[in-house]
């Protein structure tokens, strides 16, 4: 057997397919070139500015799922399968299919919004439902949230898109929050006040030294046995806010 005959030879039959060591030689190429170009691009992408980082990771996963859904159908046109022919044989199927999975199939459409658009980053921190965590990675279905419990939560893609999220990073590092205190009404508020605002200035998490930042204290609520002051303040530790309160 010469050489040629040795790659034409079929070693797999599947049905009228068959594969013969020329198109498993393909394949294998066609999926080490697909791993070195992605590499190539996320080594591009890395030298954006940092401040870039997080949207350029986003696009990235984009550009990933693409690349790879355009390769797989060159791999199975490679070896004869047409993609086309597939995709009309099967095409009752996938319908059936689909409406079982709307909802996998919305996850997804939102998953390449997040990304396209980048509203959602890694390294946000997001509060979804009541919980809040640092986004660890965004996927086409699904985004992972590591709540301050250290949990890592996986949140489906469409609540970020078609319900109410709060993105506590975006536009600026500095928020504002505020803690409640309830005090007798026999109570010298003016000192209370002092001690609160005492409390905010000394602390090294709090925002100190500008006008616009400036912690202030201010009544609320007047209730049955007791005046409810609020204490507003700013901060940059976001994730870990509720253990500066």
């Amino acid at each position: 057997m010469n050489l040629k005959e040795l790659f034409t030879h079929p070693l797999i039959s599947f049905g009228k397919y068959e594969f013969d060591l020329t198109n498993i030689v393909v394949v294998i190429a066609l999926y080490f070139f697909t791993r070195l170009f992605l590499l190539i691009i996320r080594k591009l992408f890395q030298r954006s500015a940092p401040e870039n980082r997080a949207r350029q990771l986003s696009v990235f996963q984009l550009v990933k799922y693409l690349v790879w859904v355009i390769s797989i159908a060159v791999m199975l046109e490679s070896v004869g399968i047409k993609v086309s022919f597939l995709l009309a044989g099967s095409a009752a199927l996938l319908v059936g299919v689909g409406l079982g999975l709307q909802q996998i199939f919305n996850d997804l459409m939102s998953g390449i919004l997040l990304l396209y658009e980048g509203t959602v980053k890694k390294g946000d921190i997001m509060e979804v439902d009541g919980i809040v965590g640092r986004v660890q990675n965004i996927y086409l279905r699904t985004t992972i949230l590591l709540s301050r419990d250290g949990v890592n939560i996986i949140i489906p893609n469409h609540k970020f898109i078609t319900e109410n999220v709060i993105n506590w990073s975006h536009n600026n590092v500095f928020k504002r929050f505020d803690v409640s205190v309830g005090v007798a009404y026999q109570s010298d508020l003016e000192k209370v006040k002092e001690l609160m605002l005492q409390c905010a200035t000394n602390h090294p998490e709090v925002i100190t030294g500008t006008e616009k930042m400036k912690a202030y204290v201010r009544l609320t609520d007047f209730g049955d046995n007791y005046i409810n002051l609020q204490l507003l303040f700013w901060s940059s530790n976001i994730f870990k806010i509720e253990t500066t309160k």
